[in-house]
């Protein structure tokens, strides 16, 4: 098992930034690939950003690149998802995952397990 705990949600105004953390324990060794997903209210959990734990590769959401980024500290086995000019749009629930075999980073099935959501407010 991985258990996963996200920190770093809050309120921005539009065009400001924000940092999320989540910081993995338990089975890590296991996990290839961190996940963010977000989901706004009334609409489908979506794929934000993801990370191989493994050479570092990465994937973003057509809607994020160029405004975030994903990165990881193996070594303290936290995934970081910095976002810079924050859209009211950006505005969700932020979800990190993790998965042991992810064949699609971008695909929710992936991932076996997830942490509690942490809110993301952007006003214009």
């Amino acid at each position: 098992q991985v258990q996963l705990v996200p920190s770093g949600g809050g309120l921005v105004q539009a065009g400001g930034s924000l940092r999320l953390s989540c910081t993995a324990s338990g089975r890590t060794f296991s996990v290839d690939t961190f996940g963010w997903f977000r989901q706004a209210p009334g609409k489908e959990r979506e794929f934000v950003a993801a990370i191989r734990r493994i050479g570092g590769n990465t994937f973003y959401a057509d809607s994020v690149k160029g405004r975030f980024t994903i990165s990881r500290d193996n070594a303290k086995n936290t995934v970081y998802l910095q976002m810079n000019s924050l859209k009211p749009e950006d505005t969700a629930v932020y979800y990190c995952a993790a998965g042991s075999q992810v064949l699609n980073p971008r695909t929710r099935s992936g991932y076996d397990y997830w942490g509690q959501g942490t809110q993301v407010t952007v006003s214009s």
